[in-house]
């Protein structure tokens, strides 16, 4: 077994920061690449209200997750795993 410490919130900040580079590299390289252009939204077509007379709420999320993304949510995982 391995004596580091190993802490969710760096396994959750190596992901999202491996997710949005990822994203921002295939947005920059997509006309050099095409296939890194191909996106696909997750989450809530519409955004999802509640009225509770007091309070109105509105909660909506979309993630739109393209190939560079992946490669860098993958590589985000591996650093981790070698820590």
């Amino acid at each position: 077994m391995r004596a580091k410490n190993r802490n969710l919130a760096v396994l959750f900040a190596l992901i999202v920061a491996g997710v949005v580079l990822g994203g921002i590299i295939g947005d920059l390289l997509s006309d050099k690449i095409p296939l890194l252009a191909y996106s696909y939204p997750i989450g809530f077509k519409t955004p999802l209200h509640l009225d509770l007379s007091v309070i109105e709420l509105t909660f909506g999320l979309v993630i739109d997750i393209n190939i560079a993304s992946a490669i860098g949510f993958l590589i985000a995982f591996v650093m981790y795993k070698r820590l």
